[in-house]
């Protein structure tokens, strides 16, 4: 299969009303957000596992190592094998990816929120590091793969790869030391010496801290078996996912929601923005000391095989991935050939901007200064958020 033949991947559409000037202004009467997202993942069917989990990154463009780790797994729960001594490998890959995804939003995004030129240039040693730690684990490179491959970890250079990484950080994002709490954010906000912390200062804001409440919970769930149910109970979950009955968030708010630094600024702000983004400055901050901790976890290891299922056929299994954006999850159903008979998946866009979700939630009835103010605010909510789609806003008065 050709890049060229590869689904689109979609997008995401905002569609607000304004109800014109009243007694306490203008304010958003109703909020409309369709996510278009052709189904992908259809494109596993008939494939073999090993060749599925090659064709996950291709199939989506963002996310590529957490995509193939979560088809990986869900092969891997159907086939009954047991990777057990390759997670914490695992998961350095996917928290040097969400990094990765984070930095992109650091230089290229929250400049644009500021009309500010982006600078993608500046990836350049982020991602530098960050490929580097694939092979300083795996040195066939043979990691994705279901079963894992063979672990050889490489001490040195994956602390190398680290240092890099806490360097780029201390440069690009925080000109310095993270904030801790409201009252550090506030003082990193005013000596504005970076982008995060210029917009940082701009939704400190009173009229924006707090703006874009939706009252949305947290996606607190991540157990494998519970998506399992949900994936393969329901095949309209993957576009309508639901928890304990209505929508909720995933992502760097539902990780971090119990920092110091989140705690801090949600007792001073409230819900919005300002609590949104210290959520993802808190990622930022947290995701190197989780992989310092990972990497002195390390033991090498072999690919593990299937066992224990002699006489059984391939059954289903369901496969979970963090991302910088959230929750991920890949299910599969295998045929007697091994094959792939049925795959669905549900992403974080599919849970953030979900009809009723965290976006619409936090548009619906907000306060805004008119058009051009509505449609920027909703950027900014955006932003916050971070689809993995392009993003389209209209404004209607």
């Amino acid at each position: 299969m050709t890049a060229a033949t590869l689904p689109a991947e979609g997008s995401v559409s905002v569609r607000l009303w304004l109800d014109g000037k009243t007694g306490a202004g203008t304010i958003i009467c109703r909020a409309e957000v369709a996510t278009r997202r052709p189904r992908a993942v259809a494109a596993l069917v008939g494939r073999r596992t090993d060749e599925a989990v090659r064709l996950a990154p291709l199939l989506f463009s963002l996310c590529g190592t957490a995509q193939a780790l979560a088809v990986a797994r869900a092969c891997e729960a159907a086939l009954g094998i047991d990777a057990g001594a390759q997670e914490t490998a695992r998961n350095l890959l996917t928290d040097a990816e969400a990094l990765d995804s984070h930095g992109w939003q650091a230089v290229v995004e929250w400049p644009a929120r500021l009309g500010a030129p982006p600078r993608p240039a500046a990836l350049r040693g982020l991602r530098q590091a960050v490929s580097a730690v694939m092979p300083a684990l795996y040195p066939g490179k043979d990691g994705l793969r279901p079963g894992g491959g063979g672990l050889r970890p490489d001490a040195a250079a994956l602390r190398d790869a680290l240092d890099r990484m806490n360097g780029w950080l201390a440069a690009e994002v925080f000109a310095g030391a993270p904030p801790r709490d409201a009252d550090d954010l506030a003082r990193w906000a005013g000596l504005g010496a970076s982008d995060a912390a210029r917009l940082a200062a701009r939704l400190l804001h009173p009229e924006l801290a707090s703006w874009g409440a939706g009252g949305t919970s947290l996606l607190r769930e991540s157990r494998p078996d519970w998506f399992a149910a949900a994936l393969a109970g329901d095949p309209a979950f993957a576009t309508r996912p639901r928890h304990d009955g209505g929508p909720a968030l995933t992502g760097p708010l539902e990780r971090q929601a119990a920092h110091p630094l989140v705690v801090s600024v949600t007792d001073r702000f409230g819900d919005g923005l300002a609590r949104l983004f210290a959520a993802r400055l808190a990622d930022l901050a947290e995701l190197p000391r989780r992989m310092e901790a990972a990497i002195a976890g390390l033991c090498p290891a072999e690919p593990a095989m299937a066992a224990g299922r002699a006489g059984q056929a391939p059954g289903s299994g369901c496969g979970v991935a963090e991302t910088a954006r959230g929750r991920l999850a890949h299910w599969l159903r295998l045929d007697e050939a091994g094959r792939i008979a049925d795959a669905r998946m549900v992403a974080p866009t599919d849970w953030n901007f979900a009809a009723d979700g965290p976006l619409a939630r936090g548009l619906a009835g907000a306060r805004v200064r008119g058009r051009d103010d509505a449609a920027e605010r909703a950027r900014l909510l955006v932003a916050m958020l971070d689809p993995c789609v392009a993003c389209g806003i209209e404004v209607h008065e």
